[in-house]
């Protein structure tokens, strides 16, 4: 269980019943801070139609503050998380290198990762192929 900005726990499971990008990336990686605008724009198209974003930073404690900075920059509205707890949910994922993305359906199951660039149009592309509304 990861914690939010205010220090509150937040679990995946929080999320059952939507459709949840889990979005890994860092304040320090430049390629993560590329990509936020279009994870913006795909959040903003989408989450009227139930759909969400929950951003999970691999920045460390003693980087908390270009974290919170770079959440305010980059209009991040979303739930966001710090990966520091013992089970690091980059590991559950196996996450090896950011930025990195998976498209969770609202049972829980991985049905896309890695969408980049056009992230919005890819994730409603990857949730029509499912064939559920959106």
């Amino acid at each position: 269980m990861q914690k939010d900005t205010s220090g509150r726990p937040v679990k995946l499971s929080d999320y059952r019943g939507k459709y949840v990008l889990l979005d890994f990336w860092a304040s320090w990686c430049k390629p993560c801070r590329a990509e936020n605008p279009a994870v913006v724009k795909a959040y903003n198209a989408y989450q009227s139609k139930n759909f969400t974003v929950l951003g999970v930073s691999l920045d460390n404690d003693r980087l908390r503050t270009a974290w919170l900075n770079a959440i305010r920059e980059d209009g991040l509205t979303w739930t966001q998380l710090i990966d520091l707890d013992e089970q690091k949910a980059s590991d559950i994922y196996h996450v090896q290198a950011i930025p990195q993305n998976f498209l969770i359906d609202p049972k829980g199951k991985i049905i896309a990762k890695n969408l980049r660039g056009r992230t919005g149009r890819q994730a409603g592309r990857s949730i029509a192929l499912t064939g559920r509304n959106f």
